[in-house]
C-alpha cells in the first residue's frame, strides 16, 4: 500500500481532535495519534480534510444512497418505516495477513457445518457419539423432521453464509454467530464500495484494495452448480416475500445484478412434479431457486398452512431432485444459538482440526452450574434468545434495568433451551464521523462465504457500526450503520 507523501499540516483543528482510546481494541490506532501501519495512508489523508470538507463528503454519501434507493425497513408494532441505509465514509481496513486467517477459519467452519447438516438429516453419527446432545437438535425450532433422509444437490446445505465476527480487547477475531438460513447484507457491502469510490476516489488510487464487484457472478455460478442434472442452461430465480420485506432492496439488487427473474410465491406453480414460472409466454420451468423466504413460509402443504408467500408442493419437487434450493431447507439448526457453543466440537469431529476462529465464551442454561452463573451475573452478561436475530430478544446486562434482569431471569428459568449467555465483550472501535468530528464507535464484521464447486470468501465484508455512543448493538434495525471494508492485496 502506498502512503500519501506530504508534510503539510492542516491549519485547523483536524477531524481527530479529541479522539480518545478506550479499553476496547481500536482498529485504526495502536496508541494515541499513532495509527497502525495499514492505516497510515488513510490517517494522513483524513488529517488534511477539514471538518466542513468531511461533512460535505458525508452529505455526498447520504445523497448517493438516497438517489439509488438503498434502504431497509424497520418494523415497529404495526408500522413499517422505510429508512435510507446509513453509511459512514471512513473505511475499515484489513491487511492481507489478517484476512488470510479469517478466510481459512471461515472455510473450515462452513465445511464442518455442511457435514454436520448432512449427518443430522441422515445417519446422525454425531448424536450417537454424544458430541452434541440430541435434545438440542430435536427441540430446535429450525430442525425440520420433514426433511429427514432427503438428498440435497451436491450434498451442500449452506450455499451462502454470513458469519459475524468481533474482536476482543487483544484484537483476536472471534465468531459471534453464523447466519446459515437467508443471510442478508451483501448488497449493502457492494453499494458501500461503489459510493466510497465516488466520495474518496484518490484513496483507491493510492491503496491496493481487493475488489468485490464479482460477487453476483460468483453467486450465480454457485446457483447453477447445484442445478438438477442434465440442465445445461438452468433457469435460476430469486424468490422474495415481496415489497414489504425489510431486505426487499437487496432482493431486487441481486436479481438485477445476476440477470435473473425476481419472483414471489404467486409467480411460481408446481405442475408435473416440476416448478414453473408464470410468464407472458406461458409456463417456464425453473431449475434453481435462491430463496429469501424462511422455511416456515416456503410451502403451505408441508410447513405453515396459512402461508401465502410460498409455493404449494415445492418441498416434494425438491425432495425429488427436480429443483434446487439455496440455502437448503433445515439449515437453520446450524445457526441456532443453542448449537453455536458446539461448533468447535463439530469441527474437531468431522475435520479432526481445532477451530481456527474461536467462539465467544458461552453459557448454556441447560447446564445447572451455567444457569446458576447466568442468574447471578445478569448485570454483566449478554443474554440472547437462540432463535432471534437483528438484535431482538436480547438483554445487555450492563445497560439493563433491574426490572429487565428480573424478567429475563424468569424467562431463562422457564425455558432454558431458548437462551444462551455470553460475557459482555467491548467490540473493537473504529473512527466514525459523528457531530462534526471523528469518534470511536463499536463495530463488528460480516464476511460472506459462498459454497459451490469450491468455498469462496468474498474479499470484503459488511462492517456494521453502533452509532450511539457506547452502544454495542450494530444492527441497522436497532440504529446501527455500516462502513466499507477494504481488504488489502498482499
Amino acid at each position: 500500500m502506498l502512503e500519501f507523501i506530504t508534510d503539510r499540516l492542516p491549519p485547523y483543528a483536524d477531524l481527530f481532535s479529541g479522539y480518545t482510546l478506550g479499553s476496547a481494541y481500536d482498529e485504526m490506532f495502536e496508541a494515541k495519534d499513532r495509527p497502525r501501519p495499514h492505516y497510515r495512508a488513510l490517517y494522513r489523508r483524513l488529517q488534511l480534510l477539514s471538518p466542513d470538507e468531511f461533512r460535505r463528503r458525508k452529505a455526498m454519501t447520504d445523497l448517493s444512497m438516497l438517489q439509488n434507493g438503498v434502504g431497509f425497513t424497520v418494523y415497529r408494532q404495526e408500522e413499517g418505516i422505510e429508512r435510507i441505509w446509513p453509511m459512514d465514509p471512513v473505511p475499515r481496513i484489513i491487511p492481507d495477513g489478517e484476512w488470510r486467517q479469517i478466510e481459512r477459519g471461515l472455510i473450515q467452519r462452513l465445511l464442518a457445518l455442511n457435514l454436520f447438516l448432512k449427518d443430522i438429516y441422515h445417519d446422525q453419527l454425531i448424536l450417537r457419539d454424544r458430541v452434541v446432545d440430541p435434545r438440542l437438535i430435536y427441540e430446535g425450532a429450525f430442525f425440520r423432521r420433514e426433511f429427514m433422509g432427503a438428498t440435497v444437490p451436491r450434498d451442500i446445505y449452506i450455499h451462502v453464509c454470513g458469519t459475524d465476527l468481533i474482536r476482543d480487547v487483544d484484537g483476536r477475531y472471534l465468531v459471534l454467530e453464523d447466519n446459515a438460513r437467508t443471510p442478508s447484507g451483501v448488497s449493502y457491502m457492494l453499494h458501500n464500495r461503489q459510493v466510497l469510490k465516488r466520495v474518496f476516489p484518490q484513496l483507491f488510487e493510492q491503496c491496493d484494495v481487493r475488489g468485490t464487484d464479482d460477487y453476483p457472478a460468483a453467486l450465480l455460478a454457485v446457483l447453477k452448480y447445484i442445478a438438477p442434472p442434465g440442465r445445461l442452461d438452468p433457469t435460476v430465480v430469486l424468490l422474495s416475500p415481496g415489497i414489504y420485506n425489510s431486505a426487499y432492496f437487496e432482493h431486487t439488487f441481486l436479481a438485477q445484478r445476476m440477470g435473473i427473474e425476481l419472483v414471489e410465491g404467486r409467480d411460481l406453480v408446481v405442475d408435473g412434479n416440476r416448478v414453473h414460472m408464470r410468464t407472458t409466454r406461458g409456463l417456464e420451468r425453473v431449475d434453481v431457486i435462491y430463496r429469501r423466504i424462511d422455511d416456515d413460509f416456503l410451502d403451505p402443504l408441508t410447513f405453515r398452512a396459512d402461508s401465502a408467500l410460498g409455493v404449494p408442493g415445492l418441498v416434494n419437487v425438491y425432495r425429488a431432485g427436480q429443483v434446487a434450493l439455496a440455502n437448503s431447507i433445515g439449515t437453520g439448526i446450524a445457526d441456532d444459538k443453542g448449537i453455536y457453543p458446539f461448533v468447535p466440537d463439530i469441527i474437531r469431529y468431522y475435520l479432526k482440526q481445532d477451530a481456527i476462529l474461536p467462539n465467544v465464551e458461552t453459557f448454556r442454561p441447560l447446564v445447572a452450574n451455567h444457569l446458576s452463573h447466568i442468574l447471578h451475573n445478569l448485570d454483566k452478561l449478554v443474554v440472547k434468545t437462540v432463535n432471534e436475530s437483528g438484535g431482538y430478544g436480547m438483554l445487555i446486562g450492563p445497560a439493563s434495568t433491574a426490572a429487565q434482569r428480573e424478567e429475563f431471569a424468569a424467562r431463562v428459568r422457564a425455558h432454558p433451551r431458548d437462551y444462551i449467555a455470553q460475557p459482555t465483550i467491548p467490540l473493537s472501535t473504529h473512527p466514525t464521523f459523528v457531530e462534526g468530528r471523528l469518534e470511536g464507535r463499536h463495530v463488528d464484521l460480516r464476511p460472506f462465504v459462498l459454497c459451490g464447486e469450491k468455498i469462496t470468501v468474498v474479499p470484503g465484508a459488511l462492517t456494521r457500526v453502533a452509532l450511539p455512543r457506547g452502544s454495542l448493538v450494530v444492527n441497522s434495525s436497532q440504529g446501527g450503520g455500516s462502513k466499507d471494508t477494504w481488504v488489502l492485496a498482499e
